[in-house]
Parts: C-alpha cells; sequence; structure tokens
C-alpha cells in the first residue's frame, strides 16, 4: 500500500471541505440578515455632574471640590465637571490631589467650567479675561481635563443677572454698539486663546449662556468664524428658554459636551419642562457621543435631586 503523507492529507481534506462549502453551504456570516451584520453603535452617553450642582451660590452649601468627587462617585456617575469659581486654590499640589482623589473614586474629571467675559469695547479689560482663558486652559492640562466652557460675556447693561433673567437673557448692546462690534471683539477673544488651547489638547467649549451665544445662530456665527478643532460648542439644554428642541438641534453636529438641567424643588430663576427622550434622539442622530453633565439648578436638597436627576438621564441617553 502506498503511504500517505500526513500534511498532503491534511491539505487535500481542507481543500475538500472548502469546495464543499463554497458548492453547497453558506457560511453564517453569509446567511445572517444585514441588521445582524451592521455594527451597532449604541454605546450609552457617560453621564457627569458639576460641582456646581452641588453648591448653586446657595449661601452655605460650597463644598470642596474633593467632597463633590465623592459624592459624585457614590451616586453612579462617570464623570465630575468642575466649576472653577469652587476650587480652593490654584496650587500644582491642590491640582494633583484632585486627579488622585478622581482616580480613586474612579470618575473621570470631564470639563472645566470657568468664568470670563469678551464682550467689552475695553481692550484692556478683554486682555485680562484672554490671559484669564489662558491660565485656566493650563490648569486644565494640569488636571487632565480634556475641555474648558467658555461664554461670550453679557453687554451689562442690565443691573443684575436676576433682573437679566426676567428679560428671559435679552439685553441691549451698550449705548453707541451694536452686536456685529461683539461678535467682533469675541471672536478676536478667542482666537488669541487657540494656540495654546492647541498646544494643549484643551478644546474651548462656547456655550449658549446669555450674551451673544443666547441665540444657536449667535453661537454658530462665532463657531464657524473662528472655524478650528479647536473651537466647538458646548451646548446647554436650559439656555434655549422658548422652543428648544430646534435650538439644540441646531446647534449638535457642533457639539462636544452637553449641560443637562434639571429643576426640582422649582427652579432657582426659571423652571422647564424639558423632555430628555427627546433630546437624547436629537444627540443620537447627530451622532453626540460625549459627556452629558448635569447642572441641577432647582431648590430641592441636592442629596435627593441629584438622584432622581441621574436616573432621568441613564434612561434617556442609554
Amino acid at each position: 500500500m502506498k503511504s500517505i503523507n500526513r500534511r498532503n492529507f491534511l491539505t487535500s481534506s481542507l481543500g475538500a471541505v472548502a469546495l464543499g462549502m463554497n458548492s453547497g453551504f453558506t457560511s453564517r456570516t453569509e446567511a445572517a440578515p444585514a441588521s445582524e451584520t451592521t455594527e451597532k453603535n449604541d454605546r450609552p452617553n457617560p453621564i457627569a455632574v458639576s460641582t456646581y450642582s452641588f453648591w448653586r451660590f446657595k449661601r452655605n452649601l460650597k463644598l470642596p471640590i474633593e467632597t463633590c468627587i465623592e459624592e459624585a462617585a457614590r451616586m453612579g456617575f462617570n464623570g465630575v465637571e468642575i466649576l472653577q469659581r469652587q476650587m480652593t486654590s490654584e496650587s500644582n499640589d491642590y491640582l494633583q490631589d484632585l486627579k488622585r482623589c478622581a482616580l480613586i473614586n474612579g470618575v473621570d474629571l470631564c470639563c472645566l467650567s470657568i468664568h470670563q467675559r469678551f464682550l467689552s469695547p475695553d481692550k484692556q479689560y478683554r486682555q485680562k479675561n484672554i490671559e484669564h482663558t489662558i491660565k485656566c486652559i493650563d490648569l486644565a492640562y494640569k488636571l487632565g481635563i480634556p475641555v474648558i466652557r467658555l461664554n461670550t460675556g453679557t453687554w451689562g447693561t442690565s443691573k443684575s443677572f436676576d433682573d437679566l433673567m426676567k428679560n428671559r437673557g435679552i439685553e441691549k448692546p451698550l449705548p453707541g454698539y451694536t452686536d456685529d462690534d461683539g461678535f467682533k471683539w469675541v471672536i478676536d477673544s478667542i482666537e488669541k486663546c487657540l494656540p495654546d488651547a492647541a498646544r494643549s489638547g484643551v478644546i474651548l467649549g462656547l456655550e449658549n449662556h446669555w450674551g451673544l451665544a443666547r441665540t444657536p445662530q449667535g453661537l454658530l456665527r462665532i463657531v464657524k468664524a473662528v472655524d478650528s478643532p479647536w473651537l466647538k460648542v458646548l451646548l446647554d439644554t436650559g439656555n434655549f428658554l422658548e422652543d428648544p428642541y430646534d435650538k439644540l438641534e441646531q446647534c449638535a453636529p457642533h457639539t462636544v459636551f452637553m449641560h443637562a438641567k434639571m429643576y426640582y424643588g422649582g427652579g432657582l430663576w426659571y423652571t422647564l419642562e424639558l423632555d430628555y427622550p427627546r433630546i437624547a434622539k436629537i444627540m443620537r442622530k447627530n451622532n453626540f457621543r460625549g459627556y452629558v453633565s448635569l447642572e441641577f439648578e432647582g431648590n430641592e436638597d441636592y442629596k435627593t435631586a441629584i438622584p432622581k436627576s441621574l436616573d432621568v438621564l441613564r434612561k434617556a441617553f442609554s
């Protein structure tokens, strides 16, 4: 009997199997419906909470950032957004302690929310705010935070923030100036911050936070004029006071970070009934995969209101 080489036997056997499959069978992948083979992009958005949610500028409620991080982790959030005004120091030791606290508690530091104002005819005042923004870019870099919140600022013609809210965020320009003047100042100021943002890998997120960014048209006019990957939209669900859904959709394609407002116990300045499943659908349609950060702005105790808010957002953005 002629002996059969083992390698030749295996090669010929496998070839026969392959031939049989090609002639009479279809692989499972080939036979599966398209709906089973198409990769699904259904990863839920991570949910963060702003340290502002624990404070809300209420008397005697200014918690240390470390306590906010620990509370956020205990409640089940993925990340924490730091309100820069709530920080008690800017020393490197303090910043690194916050990073360590976040790591130990298993949450990300995902945004640094700052206050600055570029909407001013005073060039020196604008320069001071540019320098403040650049300093905050460096703080974010040291904290490992990838995005900071920017405002345009307001004209300052309202008597107070309460007065501005009574007027639904609408404000007249300073005498002798127009909104077009303001857009030039804001765009020029942001452009002066871009080199530091790019060098540090920190995106500037311009929020629809009154002033020239009160409307989608104003917000996007600035973002499109700057036209940089280092300036995008930080979209706040509660700052479009009338008919918000169409306005949110206009901004959604440019959004890298989102603020989600909640008002349990009644809002500090106003209350909106926001349909978060509808908002989540808008954002998914525009492929927003980033953080949704809770800004609780109600009068209820944060210990009960924040967990309820998290449950609403988890269900909507899952």
